[in-house]
């Protein structure tokens, strides 16, 4: 079940997963690195977020949605000048 934006948990995150459903397989992994990077560096716009307790702290477990992928999706790559 997703949990919503937490400001104090967010504070003692200590580790971040990123879950990547099979039905994505196609993106390849720099598109992934992308977009991965720019969910866990704004979690409050992840769709789906979940806060993992752990003994240190917590992980924050974002899944990565259809939504996720329309706002930050693959961006068309750049064409070389001729």
């Amino acid at each position: 079940m997703a949990d919503k934006f937490d400001p104090y948990r967010e504070a003692l995150v200590v580790e971040t997963v990123t879950v990547w459903p099979e039905d994505l397989a196609d993106l390849t992994d720099e598109d992934r690195l992308r977009i991965e990077a720019r969910l866990h560096a704004d979690p409050r716009q992840a769709s789906q977020l979940e806060y993992v307790r752990l003994h240190t702290g917590f992980c924050r477990r974002i899944t990565v949605t259809e939504e996720d992928l329309k706002r930050l999706g693959p961006m068309p790559t750049a064409r070389p000048s001729p």
